[in-house]
């Protein structure tokens, strides 16, 4: 990420929203935002960090408050904030809780899936090329135990579909993962094709939703997934340390954690003789949970979600796509300026990455102008938000209009 100078501040937006449905940008950025409403910073990096509304810093602060005076922590705010965590995430996917374990990262989701996924010797495990490394390396150390990783080429640095199709038709093929929205591209996966394949074939398909969800909506009933794995730090504006496994709930019994927490028991239920040991997993998703989870980042989660759902994720995802739609019109109308995302809106979700004639120089124009983005793999990445406006991201593509 490259950082801004202090004294370059962009004017405050105005408060038209034209053409974006659902909610007032100009109130929302008062209310839960006040550095973007006063012009802080032209932030448009949200795929790499989305930034914490108000009403999360203050459930986080009102947590900790409690935590510094313990006896103020009940069962219930501990265990009744995890419940309802789960609850918030079931409903973001259109899952059940039952299929929701709680998880710091993505990483641990897509290990979760690594290890207690029926493999073995000699089955091969899909992916496309160029995915990023947490969706990689927890494949590459099955090597060890014979897992073939397979990763299908790119087609001009974008993921080849219909190649992965093609080679899910082979008897050790055991599994499919893929992110769902590419980190460096902005590339969408058809989730909804790649899982029907799966699904008609045997094949586990596993998901990291994490550059996706929040920026899409997204209905696990409607792309077959078996895990889905996703952190909340980015376009779900929660703390860091907080995220989710969805696993299907055909599945959940069929697999045996391979991180044991001692909450995952039938038999830790009651507090009052923990040392009647017995090791029988819980019937839902809770049994791939690692307890303790940071709670005080949960009450974030939660709260974060709750504006997620107050704002409405359809109206989420339509105002993203109109400021996504901006910065691909833009580009396609530039001979000097390679457009990496597809065109396509249906290819794309929050992320558009851009290849400007000098990378360098566009990246160094952009900090001089106060405009937050990343560089990734040689492009420039801009990945608005709900809380970002139209003149945000039409002072950016200024800026890389004036190298």
């Amino acid at each position: 990420m490259t950082m801004p100078r202090a004294s370059a501040r962009p004017a405050p937006p105005s408060r038209d929203i034209r053409g974006t449905p659902g909610y007032d940008i100009g109130a929302l950025r008062e209310r839960e935002f006040p550095w973007a409403a006063r012009g802080d910073a032209n932030y448009l990096n949200n795929g790499s960090t989305g930034p914490l509304p108000r009403r999360t810093v203050e459930a986080l602060s009102d947590f900790n408050e409690r935590r510094a005076a313990p006896y103020l922590i009940t069962e219930e705010v501990q265990f009744g904030t995890l419940r309802r965590s789960r609850e918030l995430c079931a409903r973001l996917i259109h899952a059940r809780p039952e299929e929701i374990a709680l998880m710091v990262n993505t990483s641990y989701g897509i290990n979760l899936a690594a290890r207690a996924l029926p493999l073995e010797r000699g089955d091969i495990v899909l992916t496309n090329d160029r995915e990023f490394p947490a969706n990689i390396y927890p494949w590459m150390a099955l090597a060890n135990e014979g897992i073939v990783l397979e990763r299908i080429p790119c087609v001009d640095g974008l993921p080849d579909e219909d190649a992965l199709l093609r080679a899910m038709d082979r008897p050790r093929v055991k599994v499919v993962t893929t992110s769902w929205v590419s980190f460096a591209t902005g590339y969408r996966v058809d989730l909804a094709r790649l899982g029907a394949a799966c699904r008609a074939r045997g094949i586990y398909f596993v998901v990291d939703a994490i550059q996706g969800l929040g920026a899409l909506t997204l209905d696990v009933a409607q792309a077959p997934i078996d895990i889905l794995a996703c952190g909340a730090q980015k376009w779900l504006t929660a703390p860091w340390g907080t995220g989710f496994a969805y696993v299907r709930a055909g599945l959940v019994k069929e697999l045996e954690p391979q991180a044991v927490g001692w909450l995952a028991t039938s038999a830790s239920e009651n507090f009052g003789s923990l040392v009647d040991y017995d090791l029988t997993y819980l019937p839902d998703a809770r049994r791939f949970e690692v307890i303790t989870l940071p709670f005080q980042e949960f009450s974030g989660l939660n709260a974060s979600l709750e504006l997620h759902f107050e704002l409405g994720p359809a109206a989420i995802a339509a105002h993203v796509a109109d400021l996504t739609a901006r910065i691909a019109d833009w580009a396609g109308s530039r001979p000097d300026v390679t457009l990496v995302t597809p065109s396509d809106p249906a290819r794309r979700a929050g992320i558009v990455t851009l290849r400007p004639r000098d990378t360098a120089a566009a990246a160094d124009r952009l900090t001089q102008a106060g405009v937050i983005f990343a560089v990734r793999e040689g492009g420039i990445r801009l990945s608005p938000h709900y809380y970002n406006t139209r003149e945000e991201v039409d002072a950016a593509l200024a800026v890389l209009e004036s190298i």
